[in-house]
């Protein structure tokens, strides 16, 4: 038995449309046209599509342009937009034309249908409700879904990311804390290096993180211009030129965000500069928390033929071949979702530099949805691995003093002494016959036991000679 259907027109004609579908004869078009991926625009940017409707509607009301009745009903249609309810009806694929008209065009016919829906009219009749003379009213695909991106973006970084960033680095800073009276080996080249103390190597962890949450908000800063008010090329035609301020301002109020009218209509629409930097500064978060979630993972490598000095929370079996194995998977789904974070900087840079064609870019479906996903996967990669990772680890004091001791490096701290020649060749002694650097030096009775044991002793070397 075949889908009830219904005919609804658009500026090219009659179009069968669904009968329970809220879209119109445009995104009909456009789902028929875009079999492509599957891949639809999430939560965070259906939202914003609903506040800027919502916004535009009630500035429009303001100042007069469309009947105030009229407008509060693309209010309280936009409503439901915003709350979610109508998410089934954004229909249009990520990969579609470049400007994301169809998906602008579907947000406008869902909230006219859904309008006169709730005014008891008849679907698809274009009254009371019009998609394009109404709900779209001083606005164009091409400022509305830069617009989006930008707000969906943001909200997503503040309301995600943020969060998610700040209690990672709170969990870093109490292990830090912590594990500040654990002495270990420190690498470099992945070689033995000096002591360092773990919590001092954990320090580090926090300190990235609270970065990341400055870059995060820089990353919100970059998208804080909005391109509303432009229209179709920058020129502001067919718009009131105070309607970028003032929905700019409501979306500021609604969002807690400090978002204003691009200064530069031109640049803010030709270009994609910011969002391609706030990308930027998303890839970089990620980098970061692969270097943690590496270390992380090598430290607690082993459990006995590797480094072992932390141990890291069971979470799960780790092969089905070898009984009792257990693997650092939440490291490992950490390092994956940075590598996913990383590739969509590397597709929105692309588009960045080879879609900004004149007067309007064609990349912005595929920006946009890149980096909602990068946001939302690397918001919840963060919690996961503070709540099933970090929060849980363990240090093994005793492995960790016992590969101090073994450390050939542990004869830098004689080199001021005994010079870095004689030093050298303890070390390699110490490595040809398998004894500590200890065991040689006082062998050899370089300097009095007393100072062999103050020189050798590894805490000190982790911090500057008084």
């Amino acid at each position: 038995m075949s889908e009830p259907t219904r005919i609804e027109k658009d500026s090219m004609g009659e179009m069968t449309v669904p009968a329970h579908a809220l879209w119109g004869a445009s995104t009909q078009r456009a789902v028929e046209n875009f079999p492509i991926s599957g891949y639809r625009f999430g939560r965070r940017y259906i939202r914003a599509l609903g506040l800027i409707k919502q916004a535009a509607a009630m500035v429009n009301a303001e100042l007069g342009v469309v009947p105030k009745d009229k407008c509060e009903m693309i209010a309280k249609a936009a409503d439901e937009v915003i709350e979610g309810k109508l998410d089934e009806h954004f229909v249009v694929d990520i990969f579609q034309t470049g400007s994301g008209t169809s998906t602008n065009m579907n947000a406008n016919e869902v909230i006219s249908n859904r309008a006169i829906q709730m005014a008891g009219g008849k679907i698809g009749s274009k009254d009371p409700v019009h998609p394009n003379d109404h709900v779209n009213q001083g606005q164009s695909s091409n400022d509305v879904i830069p617009t989006a991106m930008h707000v969906a973006a943001a909200e997503s970084l503040k309301q995600d990311l943020l969060p998610a960033l700040d209690k990672m680095a709170a969990a870093l800073e109490a292990k830090a804390k912590a594990f500040d009276h654990v002495v270990k080996i420190g690498r470099t080249h992945l070689q033995d290096a000096t002591p360092i103390r773990l919590g001092q190597e954990f320090s580090g962890y926090a300190a990235q993180m609270r970065l990341a949450v400055e870059r995060c908000k820089r990353a919100m800063h970059a998208l804080r211009e909005l391109p509303l008010g432009g229209t179709a090329v920058g020129t502001g035609i067919n718009t009131h030129k105070q309607f970028g301020s003032r929905v700019a301002k409501i979306l500021s109020e609604k969002t807690g965000i400090a978002f204003v009218e691009a200064a530069n209509h031109f640049e803010a629409q030709h270009a994609k500069d910011g969002f391609v930097e706030a990308s930027g500064l998303l890839r970089s978060i990620a980098v970061g928390m692969s270097k943690i979630a590496n270390d992380i993972r090598f430290l607690a490598s082993g459990p006995r033929c590797g480094i072992g000095e932390i141990s890291i929370p069971e979470t799960q079996p780790g092969s089905s071949i070898m009984p009792g194995k257990v693997n650092p998977v939440m490291c490992e789904m950490v390092l994956q979702a940075a590598a996913h974070a990383i590739g969509a900087d590397a597709a929105i840079t692309h588009a960045g530099v080879t879609m900004g064609n004149f007067d309007l870019h064609i990349g912005m479906p595929v920006m946009a949805y890149h980096f909602n996903e990068s946001v939302r996967i690397l918001s919840s990669a963060a919690r996961v691995f503070t709540d099933r990772c970090v929060s849980g680890i363990e240090v093994n004091t005793e492995r960790a003093e016992q590969l101090v001791e073994q450390s050939l490096a542990m004869c830098t701290s004689l080199a001021p002494v005994i010079g870095y020649d004689n030093a050298a060749a303890i070390a390699k002694e110490a490595f040809k016959t398998g004894k500590t650097v200890r065991q040689v030096a006082l062998a050899k009775g370089v300097v009095g036991e007393a100072e062999l044991k103050k020189l050798l002793d590894p805490r000190d070397m982790t911090h500057p000679t008084e």
